[in-house]
């Protein structure tokens, strides 16, 4: 894929809500022109604890606290190892405490879990696989759902720079631009890291990938896109 060059007249996030609305707003603090369009709805999916005994969870999105309804009274007694500091937040405000926050993806988070300890892992239908460390078991439970949404060709007006935070909405933004016969060479892409890029696909105008697969990295790279398109 190539490397970003020509100009774009402003940022598109497409992540769900309310991630949406906080990249926005974190975005338009930098002095970056951005707006909304979500390709995704959350929604709750019915599920129950499993028998057995656990040491901890291990959650790698806010949604799970958001959308995990009443079970989660089920298992807030146990700590929790969570993805970054928005899910931890998210956690702390629904009555858990935070065992580990991490930084840089969810396997890294679980390879510093020690051996002995038994994790539930409460997440989406759309998950990443993670190889758990000698000695750690994981029982895997599904609490939400990403629920995709057509694309609205109006939001692509002005070729804008769009954002994608998810691999899921990688796909269905490419499956998407290909159903409405939108020329991929006229878009710019910056991704939350490599997994999300190869999930896209090539093609486009330039696909760049942010230093670490956080928000703030990945909006210091739509900064330095637009810089760059700017001269």
């Amino acid at each position: 894929c190539r490397r970003f060059r020509p100009a774009m007249s402003a940022l598109l996030v497409r992540r769900p809500q309310p991630g949406c609305a906080a990249t926005v707003a974190a975005a338009r603090d930098l002095g970056l022109d951005a707006r909304s369009a979500p390709l995704f709805a959350i929604e709750p999916r019915e599920w129950a604890v499993p028998d057995a005994p656990f040491d901890a969870a291990l959650v790698g999105s806010a949604n799970a606290f958001r959308h995990g309804g009443a079970q989660l009274e089920k298992v807030r007694h146990l700590p929790v190892h969570v993805v970054g500091e928005a899910t931890a937040e998210a956690a702390r405000a629904a009555g858990f405490a935070v065992a580990r926050t991490g930084s840089g993806g969810l396997q890294r988070v679980l390879d510093e879990i020690p051996a002995g300890t038994h994790l539930l892992r409460l997440s989406g239908e759309e998950r990443i696989d993670l190889s758990p460390p000698s000695g750690v078991s994981i029982n895997e439970v599904v609490v939400y759902a990403s629920v995709p949404r057509p694309l609205d060709p109006a939001a692509l007006a002005g070729n804008p720079l769009v954002l994608l935070h998810s691999a899921e909405a990688a796909r269905h933004f490419a499956s998407e631009c290909e159903r409405l016969n939108i020329d991929r060479a006229a878009l710019a892409l910056a991704t939350i890291g490599p997994r999300v890029t190869r999930a896209v696909g090539c093609g486009w105008r330039a696909v760049e990938p942010a230093a670490e697969p956080s928000d703030a990295a990945l909006l210091a790279l739509a900064a330095r896109m637009c810089q760059s398109s700017a001269r």
